[in-house]
């Protein structure tokens, strides 16, 4: 674990000189103007955090100071340790002392860790890579994270938590004086977002500044000396935590430009008789035979009715939804799966699709979208065939159809033409969600719904959640936040190591009792 830095030195270094002035930054895309004259002030040794609904700029901004939109495509002025700055690339940017750490890593699974943090920057002795010197290098820098892993371990036998670390032993090694992180913790468990987080404040110890951009609230108000908040492209405020005080609905009120009374929407659910059930299910892990990712595991979901999944990372949740959706994960080994009192064959995707099964990924850019598509292929991509009379596209009907879920769910884009690669992650979410609930599911499966977007947009997710169970269809809720599923779920199963431990009704629950069950293999199942 990193250590912290003492208090006096993270007092002295909040309070240090100015390290960067952002002022009247405009960025425009074509009929959108993404960034509206918005202006940053960061100190030397401050942790200076963003906040922000999806699509108010603030990765915009980032990619600005970072040098990935170049100085040209951009007006306004970008001063840097008191020198006016003009980066046209990110190479320039890092040259300065400013590294970014994007939500997506930037690591090769393939190569090991020594390979990546020196992947254009090894040590040379005599033109020739000094892979000694380049692993002794390796060694020390992940010391200074908190790793002892061998440095010579591929990326991809590495969790999420330990790549974000790597991605950072990497800055450290250009010589960062500022550390942009974009949603560093959105991937992570809460023990390794804590190692993270204190990482973060052991920086702030060495003087490093570092900007945090998070949907996180709760980590924002716990590590940051200042929070600038920015709406439609316009920088609102600036908080100084210590002065000026700081919650979570502070922060809330200055993103949506509103008090959001009620995060969970009320909701009187009407739940009807049970209509899907699974029955001893057991699924092999796909490369280790010996090893069971889903154990004998039995469940039941009924109409209007919201079913939570709780469980830690890695304790099977994922397996066991994409292994009922069409066997998309694992070797099948044994179970039953029944709707409405009728068994049913899920055998591949195209079966679990006819049966009315729809599974939103958590990983909506790898698995469920195609980023070279526009929004209206992608709404519609899940089921062409209600749109095909005679196997023909109609796109006069695929346009109406997905402009009509573009104004339902308000997914912000002026056009359904626009590529889904150029929206914001919770636009992007709710273009998932369109183009599953254009499938007409009578049973859709979220997995992650609202990882990585903001609180409003979660609040408008959890309305369309309820939305689906009012119109008597089943919904699975898997998420690794707790107060998301106690405040949206009616009854919530608990998994470990790959079995079902407790089915608890929500009303029942609380996170004590919820995380009991997520960490023992006792079980204390009742589906009656």
């Amino acid at each position: 674990m990193a250590t912290e830095a003492p208090e006096a030195a993270v007092k002295d270094f909040a309070t240090g000189p100015t390290i960067l002035e952002m002022r009247s930054i405009t960025k425009e895309f074509p009929g959108v103007k993404a960034l509206d004259r918005v202006s940053l002030r960061v100190r030397a040794g401050e942790i200076h955090s963003i906040c922000g609904e999806n699509g108010a700029g603030k990765s915009t901004l980032m990619k600005v100071l970072s040098g990935v939109y170049p100085y040209g495509t951009y007006t306004g002025d970008i001063v840097f340790q008191g020198e006016e700055s003009r980066f046209r690339d990110i190479g320039s940017s890092e040259a300065a002392g400013i590294v970014i750490i994007h939500q997506e890593l930037a690591l090769i699974p393939e190569l090991s860790i020594t390979e990546n943090i020196f992947l254009g920057n090894e040590p040379r002795r005599f033109g020739v890579i000094d892979w000694v010197a380049a692993k002794s290098r390796a060694i020390d820098l992940l010391a200074r994270v908190g790793l002892d892993d061998d440095p010579d371990t591929q990326i991809k036998n590495l969790g999420v938590g330990k790549q974000q670390l790597v991605e950072i032993a990497k800055a450290l090694n250009k010589s960062v004086k500022l550390l942009i992180l974009d949603e560093p913790t959105a991937a992570l468990n809460e023990s390794d977002s804590q190692h993270l987080l204190d990482l973060i404040l052991g920086l702030k110890g060495r003087g490093i500044a570092s900007i945090m951009i998070s949907h996180k609230l709760n980590e924002i108000e716990r590590i940051s000396d200042s929070i600038t908040i920015i709406r439609d492209g316009k920088s609102i405020e600036t908080i100084d935590v210590v002065a000026d005080g700081v919650s979570e609905d502070r922060i809330i009120r200055g993103m949506v430009g509103r008090v959001l009374e009620n995060r969970f929407p009320d909701r009187s659910p009407n739940i009807g008789e049970t209509f899907f059930e699974v029955k001893n299910w057991t699924v092999q892990h796909p490369l280790t035979s010996e090893r069971m990712v889903v154990k004998n595991s039995s469940f039941t979901v009924r109409r209007g009715e919201v079913v939570g999944f709780a469980g830690l990372m890695g304790a099977g949740r994922t397996e066991l939804a994409m292994s009922i959706f069409g066997r998309s994960y694992g070797n099948f080994i044994s179970g039953q799966i029944f709707k409405d009192g009728k068994e049913i064959q899920v055998r591949n995707v195209s079966e679990a699709i006819a049966n009315g099964l729809a599974y939103v990924s958590e990983d909506r850019k790898a698995l469920g979208l195609n980023l070279l598509d526009d929004i209206k292929d992608s709404v519609v991509a899940a089921k062409l065939s209600k749109i095909s009379p005679g196997g023909v596209i109609n796109h006069v009907s695929e346009h109406n159809i997905a402009d009509a879920y573009r104004k339902s769910l308000r997914i912000k884009t002026p056009t359904v033409d626009e590529g889904v690669n150029k929206l914001s992650g919770g636009n992007q979410q709710k273009v998932v969600l369109a183009k599953w609930l254009f499938t007409d599911p009578d049973l859709l499966i979220l997995d992650e719904p609202t990882r990585g977007i903001d609180v409003g947009a979660k609040t408008e997710i959890y309305g369309i959640i309820r939305d689906i169970a009012a119109q008597g269809k089943g919904v699975i809720l898997i998420s690794s936040e707790l107060p998301e599923l106690l405040g949206v779920s009616d009854r919530i199963y608990t998994i470990f190591e790959g079995a079902i431990t407790a089915n608890i009704p929500a009303d029942q629950a609380d996170p004590e009792t919820l995380l009991k069950s997520m960490t023992s293999a006792k079980k204390k199942v009742n589906d009656k």
